[in-house]
């Protein structure tokens, strides 16, 4: 009874075990339903095949096509992408909240490129970067970069006043009250947001990889939809989401061991 009014409490709290078990059924409830529309032809299976049929023709591309391959150079595009995101904007965002001629200076520029639609830059960072890895990185960096940086100012900014202040007043020079205390005081926050704009760098993988690719996930997707084969176009497709999803978690379990504090 506890457990059922903490569920449907307004931001009522549950153990880490309820919250599996419930994500758990809802995955499940998901894909019985996926394959209730497919089997009852609600749904023509041309354009949706059942997951059976999803999972085996999975299975023919890990064992026979090579797919595997093809994953490991798409991993290896979005974390290259994304840790250069990173280098990038970290450094810049925490500058950006700590000096207001920063701020004032890359503030708009950044507003006006992250309004952009990636897809439209495409081109022009294909005549800028070739067909080669250097315009799939680009494409997947333009994707991310310039929402993390604001996200990372703005987690600089939410660090209380005071605890700057205490800083100065224990004689610290900016460059320690940076490192010490607006960066400690961020870090979970910062996580959580390289989380979600690591998911945002998986959805732009299939864009950077439809054009003038040969490898990857996002080429595979490509490739099978040339010839109507639904069942492998979807299983590109839940390969990408399996991948994020296990990401996810793995991100969420590491932030609860090392910010246990919240």
């Amino acid at each position: 009874m506890a457990l059922r009014s903490a569920l449907f409490a307004y931001r009522g709290e549950s153990s880490p075990r309820t919250d599996l078990i419930l994500a758990v059924v809802a995955l499940a409830g998901f894909f019985v339903i996926w394959y209730l529309i497919s089997a009852f032809e609600i749904v023509p299976q041309r354009f949706l095949p059942t997951p059976i049929d999803v999972v085996a023709a999975l299975w023919t591309m890990l064992t026979v096509n090579n797919f595997i391959e093809d994953i490991w150079i798409s991993v290896a595009r979005v974390w290259g992408a994304f840790a250069l995101s990173v280098v990038f904007a970290v450094p810049i965002g925490i500058w950006m909240s700590s000096y207001r001629i920063v701020g004032t200076l890359i503030e708009p520029v950044v507003d006006f490129i992250r309004y952009l639609p990636v897809p439209a830059l495409v081109p022009l960072l294909i005549i800028w970067f070739g067909i080669g890895e250097a315009s799939k990185i680009a494409v997947l960096f333009m994707g991310t970069f310039f929402q993390l940086v604001l996200l990372v100012a703005d987690d600089a900014k939410r660090v209380p006043k005071e605890f700057i202040e205490i800083g100065y007043t224990l004689g610290g020079k900016p460059r320690n009250i940076t490192k010490d205390i607006v960066f400690r005081s961020m870090m979970p926050n910062l996580v959580d947001n390289l989380r979600i704009t690591l998911g945002w760098c998986w959805t732009w993988i299939i864009v950077a990889e439809i054009v003038a690719a040969n490898s990857g996930i996002g080429h595979a997707i490509w490739s099978m939809r040339r010839f109507l084969k639904t069942p492998e176009v979807m299983a590109g497709i839940l390969t990408i989401g399996i991948i994020g999803l296990v990401t996810d978690q793995l991100i969420r379990v590491a932030h609860r061991r090392y910010f246990r504090y919240l």
